[in-house]
């Protein structure tokens, strides 16, 4: 990081200052102040909303969670998006404490939120931003006198993410390729955006200090080891790691190496911007007569292979905002109106591949309209979906080993999974 936060504040919704850390001493309370004066004036801009504030040489980056701002002041040239990541990870460590990150839960914990800005951040550097580590030393009740406790081995080692001492009597590593379908389709038909967002999620409930190592079907790794690659490697994009993995070791061998923390998180997210067949693909035809009976005909079909089967599928079709009396009837699954949502919720608990289901629906409307109203804009067709044992990318896990001093046995479970994200299509 090129510089060092002067301070940090954690602000009301009104900008007064609720509690607030020097950690340099060259800005003072009056630069809340001074933050949002200028935050206001931003207020009326909708080009210029930017997480960060310049103003007469003290810069101010923020976040909003709920009714608090929290806000770093600094008078020098800081890596703005290091800093800002650093106030998300400080939301999730109030969050540890108190549940919520709240105006209330912030008064009712003063003591406890200063000796965690005291440990998050030492004269401007973020330190340690791991929760489950910081609760080791931190305790919540603020009133409970102990002897002065040794800080856990976790913040003066290496492993900061990961303490000593854990011991299970069931070793095991739960993996699952997580795979969100982000599609955009015009009225036309025509796809205007699709790209895939994967995760690999991890639990992990291993003794002692494990050596993990993770090998994927990367089309890089596998050149380079002089593999064929002809239908079986894929290329990731925008990969982004959790700060276990050893990133020097990926760059030279492209070997997925790592200690876990204990429990859950994601070891890796990337993205993948290729052109992508829209796995569930939705039709609709919507004919009104005479102004006062409207008739909606949908047809879903499953574009992907007869092996794999959809699960859990939920289409929502709009319909206009004073449709009443509806008549529906499916070919599969059930359908119920849901006029909070002015949509049609058709739901079909399993959808194999290679198949196509059809719903007809009759509204009512009222009879009395003006002919010569402005036509409202049209909702999308929402699509919910999960396929298990299916990746739209290839991406398959090659091996996961688990190497441990003592030795032990783990057993590592591997499961895939694709969804739907943003899955959207303006066909109505």
């Amino acid at each position: 990081m090129a510089g060092a936060a002067s301070a940090l504040f954690l602000l009301d919704i009104k900008g007064r200052v609720l509690v607030w850390r020097d950690y340099r001493g060259d800005v003072s309370a009056a630069q809340a102040e001074r933050f949002f004066t200028k935050l206001i004036e931003k207020e009326g801009d909708p080009q210029s909303q930017d997480p960060v504030v310049y103003d007469n040489g003290v810069t101010y980056m923020f976040i909003q969670h709920s009714n608090v701002y929290l806000m770093i002041a600094t008078r020098q040239n800081c890596n703005a998006a290091s800093l800002l990541f650093f106030l998300h990870r400080v939301v999730d460590v109030f969050k540890h404490y108190f549940e919520e990150l709240e105006e209330e839960s912030l008064r009712d914990n003063f003591v406890v939120v200063y000796e965690l800005l005291d440990e998050i951040m030492d004269f401007g550097y973020p330190q340690y931003t791991e929760a489950k580590i910081l609760s080791e030393f931190i305790k919540t009740d603020a009133y409970r006198m102990e002897v002065t406790q040794r800080p856990p081995m976790a913040v003066t080692n290496a492993v900061s993410w990961r303490s000593e001492g854990i011991n299970y009597k069931k070793n095991e590593v739960f993996l699952d390729v997580v795979e969100s379908v982000n599609i955009l389709v015009n009225s036309n038909g025509q796809i205007i955006r699709s790209d895939v967002v994967g995760a690999l999620k991890m639990r992990t409930y291993l003794s002692g200090m494990p050596e993990c190592k993770l090998g994927l079907n990367d089309r890089v790794l596998l050149e380079a080891q002089g593999r064929a690659t002809k239908g079986k490697a894929i290329d990731l994009e925008d990969i982004k790691f959790h700060q276990c993995v050893r990133l020097a070791r990926f760059e030279n061998d492209r070997t997925i190496s790592f200690i876990p923390p204990d429990g859950s998180f994601d070891l890796m997210t990337y993205r993948l911007s290729t052109q992508v067949k829209p796995l569930i693909w939705v039709e609709a035809q919507v004919e009104k007569h005479s102004r006062s009976r409207v008739e909606i005909m949908v047809k879903a079909r499953s574009q992907f292979k007869e092996r794999s089967t959809a699960t859990n599928v939920e289409i929502m079709v709009p319909v206009p905002a004073d449709a009443s009396s509806p008549n529906v009837r499916t070919s599969m699954g059930s359908a119920a109106y849901a006029p909070e949502n002015d949509a049609l919720m058709w739901k079909i608990r399993s959808f194999p591949g290679g198949k196509e289901y059809m719903l007809r629906a009759e509204f009512t409307l009222p009879s009395i309209t003006d002919e010569e109203a402005t036509q409202e804009r049209k909702a999308p067709i929402r699509v919910k979906f999960e396929i298990p044992y299916f990746t739209l990318s290839g991406i398959q896990v090659r091996y996961l080993k688990i190497i441990e001093k003592s030795g032990y046995q783990a057993l590592p479970w591997v499961r895939y999974i694709t969804k739907a994200g943003e899955y959207e299509l303006r066909l109505i």
